[in-house]
């Protein structure tokens, strides 16, 4: 009879140590940044992929894919082999926006969400050298000449653009949006006076703070990080929280294990201290969510831009 429970406790064991790792990677996993390298999506990705090897337990090999706005990466991502080697990040509400745009040919079900990552609030961004000492001085010079004001963006109604409109529309001026690649040309635009101004987030310039001034943030209070920039509600402009989400994601299909398995992995991975320690020097904003609350957030990014977002342009 001992021998019988002995030999009934290893297999209980086996079964659940198989369940607990029903699939798990056997060689290196491919992560699709659809931003160049160098870009804020691009620089939060490597920090966090260099302490997720440690728990996905292979190499993870960003692939950068650049272009339109974000939608040839995401194109690439949705049309990837659904077998867990496989993953990508994806920005909110740029993925929407650009859905809603028909940019690419793919919906938000054609991804499988695995986790959220980052969550980044906006602010408004002027040259270290401008004229422009506070977002009042940007406003007026604006009202006093319409049309005149240039903004960088990150592509025609992605984030970033749309943080100018908001900005814009709220404080009653017209300005011209001129789309670059992605974030990091369109801040390599407002330093080299390209530009007046644009609308991008702390991990964005935190490798160039010194050539900056941020003269407002999208936040219904004050940032921790930045206690002496006004909030745009602060100055009677925009008054609810706007920002990025980035997430990770897989192509829709994907087995339901490989995507247990990888919340599983990058939550133990922002969970790390070491890694908590690097994304606070990156200036990254952590914030995850599980599969199902970033599945949520995505869903609600999508109504936003259809509901809210459309409206800046009608």
């Amino acid at each position: 009879m001992k021998k019988f429970i002995l030999a009934l406790l290893v297999v209980v064991f086996a079964l659940v140590s198989f369940s607990a790792y029903a699939w798990e990677p056997s060689k290196n996993v491919t992560v699709i940044v659809a931003y160049k390298a160098g870009s804020g999506t691009d620089n939060t990705a490597r920090v966090l992929s260099k302490y997720a090897t440690n728990t996905v337990g292979k190499t993870l090999v960003i692939q950068n894919i650049e272009g339109g706005s974000g939608s040839i990466g995401w194109t690439s991502l949705s049309m990837a082999k659904p077998d867990g080697y496989t993953i990508g990040f994806v920005n909110l509400p740029t993925l929407c926006s650009n859905i809603v745009e028909e940019l690419g040919d793919y919906t938000i079900d054609d991804f499988a969400p695995i986790c959220n990552h980052v969550n980044e609030t906006s602010l408004v961004l002027v040259a270290k050298d401008s004229p422009f000492k506070t977002l009042n001085d940007l406003v007026k010079f604006a009202k006093e000449n319409p049309g005149k004001l240039k903004a960088s963006t990150n592509g025609t109604k992605a984030s970033n653009h749309i943080g100018s409109e908001l900005l814009a529309k709220s404080a009653g001026f017209e300005y011209m949006a001129i789309p670059y690649g992605g974030t990091a040309d369109q801040i390599l635009a407002l330093r080299q006076g390209e530009v007046d101004f644009s609308v991008a987030k702390e991990a964005d310039i935190a490798a160039i703070m010194s050539e900056v001034k941020i003269l407002g943030v999208f936040s219904e209070k004050r940032m921790e990080s930045l206690p002496d920039v006004p909030t745009l509600g602060e100055l009677g402009y925009y008054n609810k929280w706007y920002g990025s989400a980035r997430a990770i994601v897989a192509p829709k299909g994907t087995p339901k294990e490989a995507i247990e398995f990888y919340e599983a992995a990058f939550k133990k991975a922002m969970e790390d201290p070491e890694y908590i320690a690097a994304a606070e020097k990156a200036g990254v904003t952590t914030l995850y969510l599980n599969a199902e609350d970033t599945g949520k957030l995505i869903q609600d990014q999508y109504k936003f831009c259809t509901d809210e977002v459309a409206k800046l342009w009608e």
